[in-house]
């Protein structure tokens, strides 16, 4: 049950991400471009603690 639950989210997601791109593709750009700059900062944020801890976790 829970695995078609999954491919009804999936599908709907991706006829959403469909749609936003033929209706408004400048907007699209934009969503992506926020996308990746999460991914950028997440990454950042992931290495900052790595060195963090590495250098022994002093303030």
């Amino acid at each position: 049950m829970a695995v078609n639950a999954k491919k009804i989210v999936v599908f709907a997601l991706v006829v959403f991400a469909m749609y936003v791109i033929i209706t408004d593709p400048a907007k699209a750009a934009d969503y992506v471009q926020i996308a990746f700059e999460g991914i950028s900062d997440a990454a950042g944020a992931i290495g900052d603690f790595m060195t963090w801890v590495v250098d022994g976790a002093k303030n």
